[in-house]
């Protein structure tokens, strides 16, 4: 199936807006007509985001997904993410799970269909510790699904044959994947283009952004602006237009001082490549 012809979004966190407004001018400033929404804040009743939905719909600004982030996450170095990381810390479970129906509430409310989150490293090998973190993916799936959402795992922190290992045995056709080709690399996890044949069945969004690996095995990666890492884009999206389903492709920029202008490079980039 091709690449979704609906306008490429924007993740809203990339665009560090402190409230609903400053978050619309920004989305408008990279020139997206549609977004990825961070529901955390809204979720959380806090008041500069509680009119996040009517004034992305007033702008004409659609929302094709949302976002899950879990609780105490600490991306300071590989060993504190995969320490912290999604829903595998005992310590920060229920607190995460607590999140996730508040979120989900959120999503439902709204009409979101799919949230994505990083489900922390997942482990190739049996064990009571998987079988722990398969269960709680599942109560997060459940908790989503009884609100009209589906889940999707952000790549990058396992192999693409782990992360398809672990959907085939978490035996849930709603879960899918949020390819994301930077994190691939800046977590060393294989080629993005090779791991989009293996995950394909399960891609149902994909996050534009680019990396260059670890000058040290251990270390991250960096991400740097779309089309100046190691993602092979023609290749990479011709991969993706391989998919069964039509996916939303969403800009995800985390790091540099120019937010706006590296996204619209992005775009510019993806409408060069055919993807408007």
């Amino acid at each position: 199936m091709p690449i979704a012809s609906a306008p490429i979004a924007v993740c809203s966190w990339s665009l560090r807006a402190s409230n609903s407004a400053m978050l619309v001018e920004r989305v408008q400033a990279t020139g997206a007509k549609a977004v990825q929404l961070a529901l955390t804040p809204i979720a959380d009743w806090d008041a500069a985001w509680g009119d996040t939905f009517a004034r992305l719909a007033d702008a004409g600004i659609e929302v094709v997904s949302g976002m899950l982030e879990t609780v105490g996450e600490d991306y300071s170095t590989l060993d504190t993410i995969r320490a912290t990381g999604g829903v595998v810390p005992d310590a920060t479970w229920p607190a995460t799970r607590a999140r996730a129906i508040e979120v989900a509430r959120v999503a439902g409310k709204n009409k979101v269909r799919l949230v994505t989150f990083h489900a922390g490293f997942i482990p190739h090998e049996e064990g009571a510790q998987r079988d722990e973190l398969f269960a709680r993916l599942r109560e997060i799936a459940r908790i989503f699904r009884d609100h009209g959402a589906r889940i999707a795992f952000e790549t990058g922190q396992e192999s693409a044959d782990t992360l398809a290992h672990a959907l085939d045995l978490l035996g849930d056709d709603t879960i899918g994947v949020n390819f994301d080709p930077a994190n691939m690399i800046l977590y060393g996890m294989g080629d993005p283009v090779a791991a989009v044949a293996r995950l394909a069945p399960r891609i149902a969004q994909v996050h534009a952004k680019d990396a260059l690996p670890a000058a040290t095995a251990g270390t991250w990666g960096s991400e740097v602006r779309v089309g100046t890492g190691a993602v092979d884009w023609k290749a990479f999206l011709a991969a993706i237009a391989r998919v069964p389903a039509t996916v939303r492709l969403a800009v995800e920029r985390e790091a540099g001082d120019d937010r706006i202008g590296d996204i619209r490079a992005a775009m510019e980039l993806l409408a060069r490549h055919g993807v408007a």
